[in-house]
């Protein structure tokens, strides 16, 4: 099977004047979260990707929420990429490339990532309403943006169709964690190389 890949673990501790948060990821985990945002939405959203990426985050978030949600959910991106990357370390070995289909009833959407050392976001989706409860749908693409500009990974995120706001927000964080899954997962053919024919991610 080539060489193993052990303790792809790690956490975060970041502060601004803003927000201070912490995130910790177990990239082969189980599924486990323990979310605290102070955002519910949020959090529900953050456990599919654990859930569905088969993988451990811990997020303990104390934002500005009087003023709005916007910093808290961007600096938890933010922080989440940092925590991604620390954790995916040399990246020797993995797949590299990932992508999911994920539908909920009329809802689909599709996630493409590549673990390339560029930070590029793709992102079309077009929600019916601007708020998800109180949750303002604008946010969702702070917090991709925030995740890929520190992941350091290129993602293409396309809602196919969809007229419920909720599912479509759903199944794009829902394969995001199975794409996210698939590019990290050990690809026993590599050997424990590096997927590039530049030598380096």
């Amino acid at each position: 099977m080539g060489k193993e890949m052990t303790n792809r673990t790690a956490s975060i501790k970041r502060d601004t004047n803003e927000t201070k948060i912490q995130v910790s990821l177990d990239l082969d985990g189980t599924g486990k979260s323990n979310l605290n945002s102070g955002i519910p939405f949020l959090d529900h959203m953050l456990d599919q990707i654990a859930r569905h990426g088969v993988m451990d985050i811990e997020v303990k978030a104390n934002g500005d929420l009087e003023i709005d949600a916007h910093h808290t959910v961007e600096d938890i991106g933010i922080t989440l990429g940092q925590v991604f990357t620390k954790a995916l370390a040399d990246k020797k070995g993995i797949r590299r490339y990932g992508h999911a289909y994920v539908p909920l009833d009329e809802a689909l959407s599709r996630v493409v990532i590549d673990c390339s050392g560029r930070p590029g976001l793709e992102y079309s989706v077009d929600f019916p309403r601007d708020k998800i409860g109180d949750f303002d749908t604008e946010l969702f693409y702070e917090f991709f943006q925030g995740f890929v500009n520190h992941a350091m990974i290129s993602m293409h995120i396309d809602n196919l169709r969809g007229r419920n706001a909720h599912h479509i927000i759903e199944t794009i964080f829902k394969a995001f964690g199975r794409a996210l899954r698939m590019a990290v997962e050990p690809d026993p053919r590599m050997q424990g190389a590096l997927p590039s024919t530049k030598g380096k991610l």
